[in-house]
């Protein structure tokens, strides 16, 4: 079920969204979605090649399973 909410932009931002919404003839709010997702895909997720170089790291492997049987046992502490 799709949601409604309320975003609040500057004249600015609305001006820089709606033209560019125009230019691709898109809904101002299918381009804030759609560039919302893109945006969190890229920079949230790896991609297969990043996932490859992480999978052939043996040394980084080593450190994360350290850290994540340290974690289990809640060894350490959070740094923010």
């Amino acid at each position: 079920m799709s949601k409604v909410v309320t975003l609040r932009l500057s004249d600015e931002e609305y001006e820089k969204i709606a033209a560019t919404a125009k230019v691709e003839h898109r809904p101002i709010s299918n381009f804030i979605t759609t560039a919302t997702l893109r945006e969190i895909e890229e920079s949230y997720y790896v991609d297969a090649i990043e996932m490859d170089q992480i999978k052939s790291d043996k040394k980084l492997l080593k450190k994360l399973e350290k850290g994540h049987q340290d974690a289990k046992k809640r060894k350490g502490r959070l740094v923010g």
